[in-house]
């Protein structure tokens, strides 16, 4: 009981620090999941063989219930987001070579030339583009290649960038539930449904997509064109935004490499694509980008001291990133560990009253927005969804309306402090994390709203079950 309890304090205090700007992300998933951790042992409470991927993790060795165990626990944790962080290192550093050697200038000149002062016309193709990109399912590199190619058009706009990350979010939200996504995936494995599943999502997700292009960037696109106005550029103008006048920047221009850098990205971000659905091509992201990134720096940057240079000027955005995503494994690594993880899940079959069995899939579809922005994928799909279908299957809802249903929640996970890219995202972009996650929060609600109810009125789902 009193692990439950921690488990829901954990959160109230860690959303309220992050929301309320009290504590910096990578201050808050450190110390909060830690001290929480502490008292867990101080009181007795912890229980560390509560969560089966930590006790596999061991490999037979035996830890003592102490505190002796928060080394292998942020161990634990750190090496589940290991991968994740390597990779972002080097996706960071190739696409911000690629920026440096003018690759997306082409790009920018013809959005500035077609939008010719009109926000609204960046905005759509913004939403546009952002979900084409994002049906490879990763949010990485969406997130690189959408901010590479739209941030310069936004600020020599003057448009707000907040706009910017929240259409991505939102696209490759939707996106995400293509089964090379991740969650479906696990959905399907966990609950042993077939491929039929995205034949049942595709009408949420499509309404999802052109409620974004067609309501969310539209109306933002008001909002900037009454505060910017719609400016008919003349030449002169769009000459002047589209021509760069920093010295230093035309200096490490690398217009002549044009032609192999587009090749070398569009190779890259095939083969990832590839990789997803032809196993015998795949090779691990981390591995792309890194070759990407020796070859991008021997070509355009042969000189040893501008190479060192340009990982020097480079590197900066790159750490930032990567130590919030090592942070975030420190914060899963304890919460699961200590026990707290499993106390939450368990809550959540327990809280609910008998009475409200036969609406059981609603009520799993509403569980599933906190289960997983507080939990990851794997810590929901894989510790609490075995839980929740069983009951499920005793109030007589199929495995089919289970997995549909567990997974209406991914319309806010993508919002969660525990997602390793968002902080790529907010550092390219620069936005605060509470002031984006409560304005995508809003529109993120609309499509889990659209979830729910297309599941429903296909009748995928029922909505309630007389018991």
């Amino acid at each position: 009981m009193l692990l439950t309890v921690l488990a829901y304090a954990m959160i109230a205090v860690f959303m309220y620090v992050v929301m309320t700007k009290k504590m910096s992300p990578l201050s808050s998933l450190v110390m909060i999941p830690l001290i929480f951790t502490i008292i867990a042992f101080l009181t007795g409470s912890a229980d560390i063989t509560a969560d089966a991927s930590f006790v596999d993790s061991l490999g037979g060795e035996k830890l003592a219930n102490n505190l002796t165990a928060i080394g292998p626990m942020v161990m634990y944790g750190i090496s589940q987001t290991a991968k994740t962080g390597i990779m972002l290192l080097f996706a960071i550093l190739y696409f911000s070579i690629m920026l440096d050697t003018g690759l997306f200038d082409p790009i920018t000149e013809k959005m500035i030339r077609f939008a010719k002062g009109d926000p609204m016309k960046v905005l759509m193709a913004t939403a546009i583009v952002a979900a084409a990109v994002s049906m490879n399912g990763d949010g990485t590199t969406t997130t690189l290649i959408v901010v590479s190619a739209f941030l310069p058009i936004y600020q020599k706009l003057n448009m707000k960038v907040m706009n910017l990350g929240v259409l991505i979010i939102l696209q490759n939200t939707i996106m995400n539930l293509l089964p090379w996504g991740g969650p479906t995936a696990r959905a399907m494995s966990v609950l042993n449904v077939g491929s039929e599943i995205l034949a049942y999502l595709a009408p949420g997700m499509i309404l999802s997509l052109l409620y974004v292009i067609f309501y969310v960037a539209p109306s933002m696109g008001r909002k900037e064109r009454k505060r910017l106005g719609i400016t008919n550029l003349t030449e002169e103008e769009l000459l002047k935004l589209t021509t760069i006048s920093d010295p230093e920047k035309e200096a490490i221009r690398r217009p002549q490499f044009f032609i192999f850098n587009g090749l070398l990205t569009i190779l890259l971000i095939a083969w990832l694509v590839a990789g997803s659905f032809i196993s015998a091509i795949e090779v691990p992201s981390l591995l792309l980008f890194a070759v990407g990134t020796i070859l991008a720096l021997m070509v355009n940057y042969p000189n040893l001291k501008d190479q060192s240079k340009r990982i020097g000027d480079n590197a900066g955005d790159a750490v930032q990133v990567v130590i919030l995503v090592f942070a975030a494994g420190i914060f899963m690594g304890l919460f699961q560990g200590s026990g707290m993880a499993n106390a939450l899940a368990q809550s959540f079959t327990t809280i609910i009253p008998k009475q409200l069995a036969g609406f059981w899939g609603i009520i799993i579809a509403l569980i599933s927005a906190p289960g997983t922005f507080f939990l990851s994928n794997d810590g929901f799909y894989y510790g609490i969804m075995p839980v929740l279908a069983q009951a499920g299957a005793r109030y007589g809802f199929d495995n089919m309306s289970m997995a549909l249903a567990s997974l209406m929640g991914q319309a806010f996970h993508l919002l969660s402090p525990l997602v390793a890219f968002i902080y790529l995202l907010l550092r390219l972009t620069g936005l605060d994390m509470g002031e984006w996650q409560r304005t995508a929060g809003k529109y993120a609600l609309v499509i889990f709203i659209i979830f729910v109810v297309t599941i429903i009125l296909m009748g995928h789902m029922p909505v309630y079950i007389p018991q």
